[in-house]
């Protein structure tokens, strides 16, 4: 069996969640609304308290070696808090920097952005991350209202905001059991709206058919009682097809003027570049932090067994070299599929998101990606023509000529 041991942990991120999973909008595949079941009064308090800001902000600066730090926010709805929230961690950022760069991202639903945020968000350079699962059909499917009411019309309102004050976003979406069925169409919707970096996320959860003893109906790998795939889970073939659709589109239309975040982290980790935390051999540096500063493994791990610690008792970097940390990482790798060894996609994919690893493999243990034949599809499609494109890219090939080449080499 494949080890390797991570010694120390230096580079790592942290995805804020200062509203914890409060939200606005009562999207029916949410993993996150139901952490409210981890912590019984949050209902009363739900914010990131200004001493937790301040110490997690100090903290984060003080724990990265690198020149750059990035604050990634996100929820639940971040936007629920207010702009002064935000106006108060810009003062903490200029406070503790000294002489590094900062960098702010939050992830939005973008119903109750205003003039005043997308102001405040424009004169600080943050960078937008937009949910959103399409046109109107693919989008009110699953992301509707706390009174079951469309969120579409809100979401392009924020986003024509965003634009006005040439503020930078992105788009999520989330591929799930109904816009899966349409990849061009998404796509198209997507470019029209004037997204131009794209993130496609395969939407994978399983339901305990009994609450676990925390509550929790959407569980983790490791869950040992009953449960069924949630109907709202995107199938692991039609995934694969999907992606391979829009990546055949993509790389004769768009290459060089849209950017698929799925695409272009795999040609990043082609190029010898790291890539997604999905695809790495290793994990563990992506932690997750809630409003009270617990702070967790992993975004998709917040979960009692896998809680590190809370900032304001122990600093970042402590957390995150903690064994317990450095063995959840190592873990990916320890625990990959016997199938997976064999593998000819192996050395992008390397087994996948672990939270996904439910299925049974051939030696019968439940360690094999849910999502394994859809990867399987995609990679092995799409990765000689990105290698392909890597190599004229390399010698200096215009853009143009690349889509050409491309084209005639395995389209025409």
């Amino acid at each position: 069996m494949s080890h390797k041991v991570i010694e120390r942990i230096n580079n790592f991120g942290v995805m804020a969640k200062p509203s914890s999973s409060v939200c606005n909008i009562d999207c029916t595949y949410c993993f996150y609304l139901e952490k409210e079941h981890l912590y019984p009064d949050r209902k009363k308090q739900w914010r990131m308290d200004d001493t937790t800001l301040e110490n997690y902000i100090r903290d984060q600066i003080q724990s990265q070696k690198g020149d750059v730090i990035d604050f990634v926010w996100q929820g639940g709805e971040p936007t629920l808090l207010g702009v002064d929230f935000f106006r108060q961690a810009i003062a903490f950022q200029q406070q503790y920097r000294g002489y590094k760069t900062i960098t702010n991202s939050l992830q939005t639903n973008a119903t109750l952005l205003n003039e005043e945020w997308a102001l405040f968000l424009k004169e600080h350079q943050f960078l937008i991350g937009v949910s959103i699962d399409g046109d109107r059909i693919s989008n009110d499917t699953y992301r509707l209202s706390r009174k079951g009411k469309s969120t579409f019309d809100d979401t392009l309102n924020g986003l024509a905001l965003l634009k006005k004050h040439n503020v930078d976003f992105n788009t999520l979406t989330v591929v799930n059991a109904e816009n899966v069925k349409r990849p061009l169409n998404v796509y198209a919707f997507l470019k029209r709206i004037g997204s131009q970096y794209m993130q496609f996320i395969p939407l994978v959860e399983r339901k305990a058919i009994v609450p676990d003893r925390d509550g929790l109906i959407l569980i983790q790998p490791t869950f040992e009682g009953e449960s069924n795939l949630a109907e709202w889970s995107v199938p692991a073939k039609a995934y694969g097809k999907f992606l391979n659709t829009i990546f055949d589109h993509w790389i004769q239309q768009d290459l060089g003027k849209i950017f698929v975040m799925n695409f272009e982290q795999t040609m990043s980790q082609l190029a010898g570049r790291p890539g997604a935390c999905v695809f790495s051999e290793t994990c563990g540096n992506g932690l997750a932090m809630e409003s009270n500063g617990d702070v967790y493994s992993c975004d998709h791990y917040v979960y009692p067994e896998h809680k590190l610690g809370n900032v304001n008792e122990t600093s970042l970097i402590e957390l995150v070299n903690l064994p317990q940390n450095l063995k959840f990482g190592e873990d990916k790798l320890t625990n990959i599929s016997t199938d997976c060894h064999q593998c000819e996609v192996r050395s992008v994919c390397h087994g996948g998101c672990p939270k996904h690893r439910f299925e049974p493999s051939s030696d019968g243990l439940l360690n094999r990606n849910y999502l394994c034949d859809g990867f399987k599809s995609h990679f092995s499609h799409a990765v000689p023509k990105m290698s392909e494109t890597i190599g004229l890219l390399s010698h200096q090939t215009p853009i143009k000529k690349v889509k050409q080449e491309i084209k005639k080499r395995f389209y025409s």
